[in-house]
């Protein structure tokens, strides 16, 4: 995959960014940043490799009498935290996207009823030139023989 592929999907994945209806960069808490670089971090392919990575130096390591001898008490305990606390990431990181849902949502609401307020202007503007073209048919008479003048 080329580089330009890259960015695009990376651009892809991340477009609500730069949507208008969307608050983002110095719009956002520290919390929503955070929780967003927590999802970005923890929901990526990178970190499932990684943990696996780190696992397998782990067990490597200590499999022959390191610090945490097998059955890797120490290992497991550090299982647990990440596990617990993963629990409450994925929590805080699916109301960050229920917000960005929201925000959206709201923001095709707006552009809707714009878009409905300009149509009913549309609509009546074509209405009005309708009774004028009307009035200036019935004007210069149906066969025309009128002049303006």
């Amino acid at each position: 995959m080329s580089n330009n592929q890259n960015t695009d999907n990376a651009a892809k994945k991340a477009s609500w960014s730069f949507h208008p209806g969307v608050r983002s960069d110095g719009q956002l808490t520290i919390g929503e940043r955070a929780a967003d670089a927590m999802r970005n971090g923890m929901g990526s392919w990178p970190f499932v490799f990684g943990a696996f990575v780190f696992l397998g130096i782990w067990m490597g390591f200590n499999g022959h009498g390191g610090f945490d001898p097998f059955p890797f008490i120490l290992l497991n305990l550090v299982l647990s935290c990440l596990a617990a606390m993963q629990g409450a990431i994925l929590l805080i990181a699916a109301k960050r996207s229920d917000q960005i849902s929201a925000e959206l949502a709201q923001h095709t609401y707006d552009v809707d009823q714009e878009t409905l307020d300009l149509t009913r202007k549309i609509e009546e503007l074509t209405m009005q030139v309708h009774t004028l073209t009307s009035a200036v048919y019935a004007h210069i008479g149906a066969d025309g023989s009128k002049t303006p003048g």
